[in-house]
């Protein structure tokens, strides 16, 4: 009879204590967001869409090491690397990435890619509205993902080599 009184005394705490938190959420403000008027807030950590990263001369961060797509367990990145030469300097190394595809089909933002890379070339933005009824348009090439340039510098000049005659 002791016992069974313990028990009674014990659900019944429980569900004083299930109140009080029921109670205490009720009597707070509520937090509504106006999202289409006003920008969300996303914390420090949010991962969004990619970014290519530039340096403080303008130039690519990105030195084509393939590290982020070896990385990549759902294997949706996709580059070519190109050489960098006196006439054309992309980046701060030997090589740049001259074709750089994110497949977001397929990615998870799982954040490997961005742990992997050596110069912190791609990093995780706060861009999220990514969504499409046309499974063509996820694929986001470099253009899409590059930073813009920093202020006081220049962007690198592709010089186009010139054809020749035949």
């Amino acid at each position: 009879m002791a016992n069974n009184n313990i028990s009674v005394l014990g659900a019944a705490a429980a569900i004083v204590k299930g109140m009080s938190v029921t109670l205490k959420e009720m009597m707070s403000p509520t937090v509504t967001e106006f999202y289409p008027e006003e920008p969300p807030k996303f914390e420090e950590r949010y991962r969004g869409e990619h970014v290519l990263q530039r340096d403080e001369n303008g130039m690519e961060k990105c030195v084509a090491c393939f590290l982020c797509a070896a990385a990549c367990p759902a294997n949706c990145i996709y580059i070519e690397a190109a050489e960098n030469t006196d006439t054309v300097r992309i980046s701060g190394g030997e090589r740049y990435a001259k074709v750089y595809n994110i497949d977001y089909n397929r990615c998870i933002f799982c954040g490997y890619c961005v742990e992997a890379c050596p110069t912190d070339a791609i990093t995780h933005g706060h861009g999220f509205e990514v969504a499409s009824y046309n499974t063509s348009t996820l694929i986001k090439r470099k253009e899409d993902m590059l930073a813009p340039v920093p202020l006081g510098a220049r962007a690198p000049a592709v010089v186009t080599e010139p054809a020749a005659a035949h």
